[in-house]
């Protein structure tokens, strides 16, 4: 197994993501490709990546409606979730911030400044996740809630 991160690019448009695939190949990144929501849901049954890049605007579920029903997952939840739509409008950024999105990149996409912003989600996650874990070892009951009182993270001892 490869311990390059793995990340989801959800786009309808194969023109939009070549360029961004073949930078993320070249940053050493495994790349999974869905070109709908229903396709991208279908991915994370098999394969939990490291990061996903999504599109708001999709035939069928809305980025916006994947990225919830992502986030309403506990074995998902923790996956970061960065936003790279045409939709440029204060409402929308909102959107994808209140639906549990991460970041927010508006097309054209400068591909660096994606790289740069994945690359700081990714470590994040894995310092989040490592320190979860550590907290799940050591059989503390521990809830994370986000400032719209969602529960985001509930520890197994918690749960119980």
């Amino acid at each position: 197994m490869s311990d390059q991160p793995v990340v989801l690019v959800v786009d309808d448009a194969p023109s939009s993501f070549g360029v961004l695939c073949e930078a993320l190949e070249q940053a050493f990144y495994t790349v999974l490709i869905a070109k709908d929501g229903e396709t991208a849901l279908e991915r994370l049954g098999l394969v939990t990546p490291d990061a996903i890049l999504l599109d708001a605007m999709l035939p069928g579920l809305s980025g916006f409606d994947i990225c919830r029903r992502i986030k309403e997952t506990p074995a998902w939840m923790h996956i970061p979730i960065i936003f790279m739509t045409g939709l440029s409008d204060t409402q929308y950024v909102l959107e994808g911030f209140v639906s549990g999105g991460v970041d927010y990149v508006v097309k054209p996409l400068r591909v660096n400044e994606v790289l740069a912003r994945l690359n700081t989600h990714v470590k994040n996650a894995m310092v989040t996740r490592l320190a979860r874990e550590a907290i799940d070892i050591a059989g503390m009951g521990v809830i994370f809630v986000d400032t719209l009182g969602r529960i985001s993270w509930i520890s197994p001892q918690a749960a119980a």
